[in-house]
């Protein structure tokens, strides 16, 4: 019964958003009428930043409270309220902006261009959930993230993902994190942003296509948990990796595992780690002996990987404009094309030569050259590291939620009867 109050809370939910998003809109499409005039410089309206301020209190007492929620009042239903409040407020009503996963590009921008500087809001938001993981796990993802919201309440039906495919998909995480710093550090784009597949829903219009990826996203949602969170988030990774190192982490039960298997079955996300044995001996020299040629092999991946990311420079590089400016005006000149576009007309307008433009194209692109061994070099890193730990074993004695995979979602509790027995106790003590 209290699953079915949740269903009913999340399509209400959805509903009144769907009328009660009114925010001032930070961000209008711009307008085009004749010809080009260059706008005149304005001062934002200091309700934006009393907004941005504001936003940043609200994200800071989500997480703490998402904290205690999950570590000490171990409530399902407690989270889940939470949870529903960060999307009302965070997604519908503030927009999905400012997000702390397209902070990232806002973070990379300002460190390869000095003439950038970062929103003090901006920052609040990349950096405070990454601290409040590194200390408590990934409570941002529990309660406080309205993408991971949104996904949370239409999961219906959920199918449980094989571990050695979800370990694949998740390498998909890994290029697209690389993939948006190498834009966001060459001044193209901010990927994520442009591909956001939920920001559509919350500011109720956008293109056509980013809103057919986020429904379909959200009809995958029913059945697989959050899919965007687990195998597509590129901030996703980084609290991945800072939840490993947290002091405190969800436990099923403080009591002793009864191994009954139920925090199992309950968890949509596959975070539970069973319980293992140890190496049996006619494996154990196999493993030794894989272990070691994969850490041969991975400097040759990650320098083959860096080489055919370097090599893709022509292909990247077509997402700075100037470089897709430069190719359209040397189609003009050489007759390859009669037509023109706006662009091409408001850069002759300037009467800049197009030699210089050719040379500013070919510094971006050799940039991209430099930008695409790092990108690719990751990228065999990251695959090299998965290969590595598919090869360690690791001892378990009890049923454990993952460090870096749980989302700190509550189900588990829900289902643990030692945490059943554990709250009787209590209430008992107190009465």
């Amino acid at each position: 019964m209290i699953r079915i109050g949740y269903i009913i809370i999340g399509i209400a939910v959805l509903c009144f958003s769907s009328g009660a998003a009114s925010a001032l809109e930070r961000f209008p499409p711009p307008e085009f009428e004749g010809g080009y005039e260059f706008p005149s410089t304005t001062t934002p309206h200091p309700q934006q930043d009393i907004y941005e301020y504001m936003d940043t209190v609200v994200l800071l007492a989500a997480l703490s409270l998402a904290s205690y929620l999950v570590l000490r009042k171990r409530s399902r239903r407690a989270i889940f309220i939470l949870m529903v409040f960060s999307l009302l407020y965070f997604g519908f009503w503030r927009k999905g902006c400012v997000c702390p996963i397209g902070a990232t590009q806002n973070i990379v921008l300002s460190i390869f261009d000095h003439s950038y500087a970062v929103p003090v809001a901006v920052a609040f938001f990349f950096l405070l959930p990454l601290v409040f993981a590194l200390f408590f796990g990934r409570v941002f993802c529990a309660a406080v993230c309205p993408l991971g919201a949104i996904q949370d309440l239409v999961l219906l039906r959920p199918v449980s993902v094989p571990s050695w495919l979800e370990s694949g998909l998740r390498l998909f995480a890994y290029v697209y994190l690389a993939a948006a710093v190498l834009f966001a550090a060459t001044g193209s784009a901010f990927l994520i942003c442009r591909y956001d597949p939920f920001v559509a829903f919350f500011r109720l219009n956008g293109n056509l296509n980013v809103l057919i990826i986020g429904t379909c996203l959200l009809v995958i949602s029913v059945f697989i948990g959050r899919p965007y969170c687990r195998f597509i988030c590129p901030y996703g990774i980084l609290l991945r990796q800072l939840s490993r190192l947290s002091k405190w982490r969800v436990t099923i039960t403080p009591d002793e595992c009864v191994q009954c298997r139920l925090c199992e079955d309950s968890c949509p996300y596959g975070a539970i780690r069973r319980p293992s044995v140890s190496w049996p001996e006619t494996e154990y020299g196999r493993g030794k002996k894989r272990l070691a040629i994969l850490l041969v092999l991975l400097p040759i991946l990650i320098i083959l990987c860096g080489w055919s990311g370097s090599g893709l420079r022509k292909v990247t590089s077509r997402m700075h404009p100037t470089v897709r400016l430069a190719e359209r005006i040397y189609l003009e000149d050489t007759g390859k094309v009669e037509d023109t576009t706006d662009a091409s007309l408001a850069f002759r307008a300037t009467g800049k030569e197009t030699e210089a433009l050719y040379r500013e194209a070919l510094n971006i692109r050799a940039n991209f050259g430099l930008g695409g061994w790092f990108f690719g070099g990751f990228v065999g890193l990251m695959i090299g590291l998965k290969l590595i730990t598919v090869s360690i074993w690791r001892q378990r004695t009890d049923y454990e939620a993952g460090r870096a995979s749980c989302l700190a979602c509550g189900r588990c509790f829900k289902y643990c009867p030692m945490e059943h027995a554990r709250l009787n106790k209590t209430k008992e003590a107190l009465v």
